[in-house]
């Protein structure tokens, strides 16, 4: 977990896995960590389930939003309906099948792919269309660009459905019962103190304090209850339809038996 997107779901969590070590990185590697069986539970692309669909979703936290979730854009050069190359921040993996999926629908386009290395910059990338997410898409001076899409408020507006970006979830063979219990209690910990990781986040990210609460606060969504899970269908299935991925996974509520609506 690398991005100020995660902090409220580690928040006190060494204390509650004392005995654990806990690995700080980008969901994308860790979930190349896990798949390499380095690590045992992590948080990962919701889109990784589709990859590996023996892996079990192990809590009710997630990063997900409900409408605008202002770390994951997509920066037009050009007119939206014109773009022919998208760049694809190296860091993300949902969102890469996420910006794809609504320029199909939206434009019915398949543009070609090219890759924007985790730390450059959308000026250091030659394309129509540029996927930022994470903190440099805050940071992102957005008035250079033709247009600008939020895709969490895309998403949202299209299917009427929450949008989950990143999810815990554990290896088949892996005991989870104590962990599940603790990564819920972490993220109940983080979101009753949301003010003062904003704050902390604030000054270390050198952020306006108002935009950083906003973020936490109002973008973002950390529950991941049945709506969620009907959000991460409806992204499975149009994935699947674009051939992004072989097939949908299946997302079982008994999968999830700590979950709440």
């Amino acid at each position: 977990m690398s991005y100020l997107n995660s902090k409220p779901l580690v928040h006190g969590l060494a204390e509650l896995l004392p005995d654990d070590k806990l690995i700080f990185d980008y969901p994308s590697r860790l979930a190349d960590a896990l798949a390499r069986q380095e690590l045992d539970v992590a948080l990962v692309p919701s889109i990784e389930l589709a990859e590996h669909p023996d892996w079990r979703i192990v809590s009710d936290a997630c990063i997900g939003c409900i409408g605008p979730v202002l770390s994951v854009k997509l920066l037009f050069r050009t007119a939206p309906e014109q773009v022919r190359s998208l760049a694809l921040d190296e860091g993300s993996r949902t969102s890469a099948v996420l910006a794809q999926i609504l320029l199909h629908k939206q434009y019915g386009l398949r543009p070609k792919l090219t890759r924007l290395p985790i730390g450059s910059g959308a000026d250091q990338v030659d394309a129509d269309a540029v996927l930022l997410i994470g903190d440099r898409a805050i940071y992102n001076d957005d008035n250079q660009f033709v247009e600008v899409w939020d895709l969490g408020d895309r998403w949202v507006r299209s299917t009427e459905l929450p949008m989950v970006f990143a999810m815990w979830v554990a290896r088949p063979e892996i005991e989870t019962d104590s962990v599940a219990v603790a990564l819920s209690s972490a993220r109940d910990n983080g979101c009753r103190h949301l003010l003062s990781i904003a704050a902390e986040q604030s000054e270390e990210m050198q952020l306006p304090l108002e935009v950083v609460e906003e973020y936490l606060c109002r973008n973002l969504h950390f529950h991941l209850g049945s709506d969620q899970l009907r959000g991460l269908e409806s992204f499975y299935q149009f994935a699947a339809e674009l051939d992004l991925i072989s097939e949908p996974p299946s997302v079982a509520l008994h999968d999830c038996s700590i979950f709440h609506s």
